[in-house]
């Protein structure tokens, strides 16, 4: 089915270019946690198509809710299936692809001695402040409560416990947003809001080059939650839109995804 799909985005991609010679504004609303892969990957399609793209960055579940609403978006890249899936099941949008991989690290402030081994206990601890982003309206927030709910498996009453602790700091339309350029993780832990936040891999390593004497703890192997991120074009979009979701999909656009620490969604 995704190969059909795939092909599908082919096809309209190949006539898009063989038939529409004019230029394009393309209209992206994507995952936060895309900010810098997309970006570059924008910049590129840009210098090869002569189309040129405008980006909205945010929690999927947010962009989700303003594009069923009927915000202007062309192709909306979500960090999960679900997302896109309800657009596209509401014939808002097309077929949705798999296009990039992510997982759940933990980022823990300086000084705090923890390792995967540890990490349960730590994050049990009344006295550490455990920070997630908000489930439903970011997917970086479900993905933390489903390693609450491994954790249950574990240590039975962890996942009510951790549900009760955690601090959804990031991923609503009232969180308070860090300044300019600044890794939203990686602030509240500096700021003092967290000890341990439970991020996307990808943007707890963004923390850390930002923060060196940040963690980044990897989930033991019964914690571990992979995240995958769908892509799809929304109904009425321009042809170039088509075109920008192929290049997404296309060895380019994988090699950069992967150089910011995805991984690829094409076999």
């Amino acid at each position: 089915m995704r190969g059909g799909a795939a092909a599908c985005f082919l096809v309209i991609g190949v006539t898009a270019m063989s038939s529409s010679s004019r230029a394009d504004t393309i209209q992206l609303y994507a995952a936060g946690s895309l900010r810098a892969a997309l970006t570059e990957i924008a910049k590129s399609f840009e210098a090869e198509s002569g189309n040129s793209v405008q980006a909205k960055y945010g929690a999927s579940g947010l962009l989700k809710d303003e594009i069923a609403g009927g915000a202007s978006a062309d192709v909306f890249a979500s960090a999960n299936m679900e997302h896109p899936r309800a657009l596209s099941a509401a014939k808002k949008s097309g077929p949705v692809l798999l296009f990039a991989r992510n997982r759940l690290c933990a980022l823990v402030k300086p000084g705090l001695k923890v390792d995967g081994a540890g990490l349960l206990d730590r994050m049990l601890d009344p006295a550490i402040k455990l920070a997630t982003s908000t489930p439903k309206a970011d997917p970086s927030g479900d993905y933390a409560f489903e390693v609450f709910a491994k954790a249950e498996s574990m240590r039975p009453g962890a996942r009510a416990k951790l549900e009760t602790k955690a601090l959804q700091l990031t991923g609503n339309a009232t969180s308070i947003q860090p300044p300019a350029r600044r890794n939203v993780y990686g602030w509240h832990v500096a700021e003092g809001r967290a000890d341990i936040f439970l991020a996307y891999c990808t943007g707890a390593r963004e923390a850390q080059k930002q923060n060196p004497d940040q963690q980044v703890v990897e989930l033991p192997e019964r914690l571990a939650v992979g995240a995958d991120y769908g892509l799809t074009v929304i109904t009425g979009a321009p042809q170039a839109a088509e075109r920008f979701a192929q290049f997404i999909l296309s060895p380019a656009g994988q090699k950069i995804l992967t150089n910011h620490g995805f991984a690829s969604g094409q076999k």
